[in-house]
C-alpha cells in the first residue's frame, strides 16, 4: 500500500471509529493483560512456602512485578510511537506468555522473582493498546471509548486478587499463572485478527526517542497537571486498598473470603467509567475533575469515620460506601486526564500515555509505602485522613485551573 493510500485509510478509520467489538475486545483484554500484575499479591505466602523463599525477601514477589511494569511504561510502552502496531503487541504479549510459563514452572524463588520482573515488563502491551484504540476513534466519542476500555481494565485489576485466591484454592498457585498464559495467548490472538495495523512515521534512534519523552513532559503543562491530579488520587486508592483489609480484620474480624467478597462490591466504581467518558465528549471536563477528586476525599473521609458507628455492620457499610465513592472517583479522573492528554499531540501518544501512567503509578507506590507506616504507629483513622488529604490538595489546584484541562 502506498503511503497515500495508507493515509487515506486511516483518515476513513478515524471518521469511521474502532467500532463496538474492537472496543469491547480492547476492553476485556485491558482486564485480562493487567490482572497478570496483580495475581500475586493474595498468593505470596503459598509461594514462598513452596519455593523457599525467605520472608525477607518474599515481598519481592508482588515489587519486582511492580517496578518491571514502571520500567516497561517507560522503555517499552512508548514504541508503539515507533513501530508497527500488530507486531509489537503480539511480541509483548508473546514476551507476557513466555514469562507467565516460566512463573507457573519456576523450580526456584530465583526463577520465580526473574519472572515476576518479566510479567511487569511484559504487562505494559495493556497501555500501548489503550492509546492504539483511543486514537483510532473520533474526537467527539474518543472519551466513551476510553471509558469502556478503562472500565474493562479496572475490573480486571479488582477481579486478579479472588480469582487467583479460588483458583490457587482448587488447583494450587501455578495453575493460576498457566491459566492466565493461555488466556493472554487468546488475547494475542484476539487483538491480532481484529487490531488494524498503524504504521508510525518513525526514523528516531531509541536514545533520542527516549529523550522526546521529557520535551514532550516540558512543552504540555497540561500533562503535567493531570499526571499530577491522578498520582494524588492513584496514591490515596493505593493507601485504600492496602489499608482497608487489614482494618476489616482486625476491627471486624472478617475472613479472606469475606474481605475479597467486599474488593467485589468496591469494583461497582468501575461503572461510572462509560459515564465519565459520555461527560467528557459533552465538555464537562473540568466540573467532572472537581467532582471525581472530591469524591475521592469524600469516601475515605467517610470510611475513615466508620469507628463512630455502633454497630458493626453501619462501619462495614462505612467502609464500603468509601470504597465505592473512591473508585469511583479515581476511575473518573482517569478517563477526564486521559481524554485529554490523547488531543496533544496524536503522533506521541504512546509515549504521553506512558509518561501519564508512569508519573500516577509513582504516586501509587508512593501510597503503599507509607500506609504500613501510618496504620502501624497511628492507626486508620489517622490513615484514613491522611488519604483524604492528598486529593484535597489536589481539588485545590483543579478549582484554580483555568486551562484546557
Amino acid at each position: 500500500m502506498s503511503d497515500a493510500a495508507a493515509l487515506r485509510a486511516s483518515s476513513v478509520a478515524d471518521e469511521q471509529g474502532a467500532g463496538p467489538l474492537v472496543v469491547f475486545v480492547a476492553a476485556v483484554a485491558c482486564g485480562i493483560i493487567v490482572a497478570n500484575l496483580y495475581y500475586a499479591q493474595p498468593l505470596v505466602d503459598l509461594i514462598a512456602r513452596d519455593l523457599s523463599i525467605s520472608p525477607s525477601a518474599a515481598s519481592a514477589v508482588v515489587a519486582l512485578t511492580q517496578i518491571g511494569y514502571a520500567v516497561g511504561l517507560i522503555l517499552v510502552a512508548p514504541l508503539v510511537d515507533l513501530f508497527e502496531s500488530r507486531r509489537l503487541l503480539t511480541l509483548t504479549l508473546g514476551a507476557a506468555v513466555a514469562a507467565l510459563v516460566l512463573a507457573a514452572t519456576a523450580p526456584s524463588g530465583a526463577v520465580f522473582l526473574a519472572a515476576a520482573l518479566l510479567i511487569g515488563v511484559a504487562s505494559v502491551a495493556a497501555q500501548m493498546l489503550l492509546p492504539l484504540v483511543a486514537g483510532m476513534e473520533p474526537e467527539a466519542t474518543r472519551g466513551r471509548v476510553v471509558g469502556t476500555i478503562m472500565s474493562g481494565l479496572l475490573f480486571g485489576i479488582l477481579l486478579a486478587r479472588p480469582v487467583a485466591g479460588v483458583v490457587a484454592d482448587w488447583f494450587g498457585w501455578r495453575a493460576v499463572f498457566g491459566l492466565s498464559a493461555a488466556l493472554t495467548i487468546a488475547t494475542g490472538l484476539a487483538l491480532r485478527s481484529l487490531i488494524p495495523s498503524r504504521r508510525p512515521k518513525g526514523g528516531m534512534a531509541y536514545g533520542a526517542f527516549l529523550a522526546s519523552m521529557l520535551d514532550l513532559l516540558r512543552e504540555h503543562p497540561t500533562l503535567r497537571r493531570r499526571a499530577l491530579y491522578q498520582a494524588s488520587l492513584f496514591a490515596a486508592f493505593s493507601m485504600f486498598w492496602t489499608a482497608s483489609p487489614m482494618r476489616l480484620s482486625e476491627a471486624y474480624g472478617l475472613s479472606h473470603s469475606w474481605i475479597g467478597l467486599f474488593a467485589l462490591a468496591g469494583a461497582g466504581g468501575a461503572l461510572i467509567a462509560p459515564v465519565a467518558g459520555r461527560w467528557a465528549d459533552s465538555g464537562l471536563t473540568r466540573p467532572g475533575t472537581v467532582a471525581a477528586i472530591a469524591s475521592v476525599a469524600l469516601g475515605f473521609a467517610v470510611a475513615g469515620a466508620d469507628g463512630l458507628a455502633e454497630v458493626a455492620w453501619v462501619g462495614v457499610g462505612a467502609l464500603l460506601f468509601g470504597a465505592i465513592v473512591l473508585d469511583m472517583g479515581v476511575q473518573a479522573n482517569m478517563i477526564f486526564g486521559q481524554r485529554t492528554i490523547y488531543a496533544l499531540n496524536p503522533a506521541a501518544r504512546g509515549r504521553i500515555n506512558g509518561l501519564y501512567v508512569a508519573i500516577l503509578f509513582l504516586g501509587g507506590a508512593f501510597g503503599s509505602a507509607i500506609t504500613s507506616p501510618l496504620m502501624t504507629h497511628l492507626g486508620w483513622a489517622a490513615t484514613a485522613a491522611v488519604g483524604a488529604v492528598l486529593p484535597l490538595v489536589a481539588l485545590a489546584f483543579a478549582a484554580l485551573d483555568r486551562g484546557d484541562g
